[in-house]
């Protein structure tokens, strides 16, 4: 195939590579995963990317649309719902970190983390047993239990 111009992309497939699955773990097709772990017992929904090195515990649920990027860790029984992004680069030197890795930054949630549809979670960590509000930014680490929305999110409430 050809753009019209005489050239043709550069196209890579993905789809589904090299990842350590656990025990009945469910992915409905197309999906990018590779390199990574998802553990027993868990879901990854249609047009979801998990990348290189994330791991994924048991019994967690990656719904439809989301992207889960390199340096992402997911405890237990969490759910990552519609359209959630996860974010590595803060663009430090103010532009992209354009492949050096040395500038991005990790994401630890805890178990029963459960994240809202289009959420956006930056670098940061997520302690146990959390809600985050669809639509939320998450830009800094959550050391309380609770329920949190807004741009940034704030606590709505403990639980």
């Amino acid at each position: 195939m050809t753009d019209g111009t005489g050239g043709s992309p550069d196209c890579k497939k993905v789809g589904v590579r090299d990842v350590r699955f656990g025990q009945r773990v469910k992915i409905v097709e197309p999906v990018n995963l590779y390199e990574c772990s998802i553990g027993d017992d868990c879901f990854v929904g249609p047009y979801v990317e998990i990348q290189k090195g994330v791991v994924i515990g048991a019994r967690t649920r990656i719904q439809s649309h989301s992207f889960v990027c390199e340096l992402v860790a997911i405890g237990e029984d969490c759910v990552v719902a519609h359209g959630v992004m996860f974010i590595n680069d803060l663009y430090a030197t103010g532009t992209p970190a354009k492949g050096d890795k040395t500038l991005w930054k990790a994401t630890h949630l805890g178990n029963r983390v459960l994240i809202g549809s289009n959420a956006t979670i930056l670098p940061v960590n997520i302690c146990d047993d959390v809600v985050i509000g669809a639509g939320s930014v998450v830009t800094s680490d959550i050391t309380v239990k609770g329920i949190y929305a807004g741009n940034p999110a704030r606590l709505v409430r403990e639980i």
